[in-house]
């Protein structure tokens, strides 16, 4: 299957909704776009920024996202999973 994608002056495109269903990318994903040489010819593979390339720190936003970030709520759930919760 192939998908026909436009750059814009802008250096923009739009995926279609079907080749990001494919790829399994959302809004806010960061995709990698790779050059191989396979049997003599130029090929680009697109694919999903792994977890590993990631920040350290990035890798916990989405734990974080939907969490308190007040200092007591912190100190709290560092000290419930510690065992030491006031």
């Amino acid at each position: 299957m192939s998908h026909t994608i436009r750059l814009t002056s802008k250096r923009q495109v739009t995926l279609p909704v079907q080749l990001c269903r494919e790829l399994g990318i959302q809004p806010g994903d960061e995709l990698v776009l790779e050059r191989k040489e396979i049997a003599e010819e130029e090929v680009w593979i697109l694919k999903l920024q792994s977890q590993q390339s990631q920040t350290w720190f990035g890798r916990f936003k989405k734990y974080a996202s939907d969490k308190s970030h007040n200092m007591e709520d912190i100190r709290s759930s560092i000290g419930s999973c510690l065992g030491t919760e006031k």
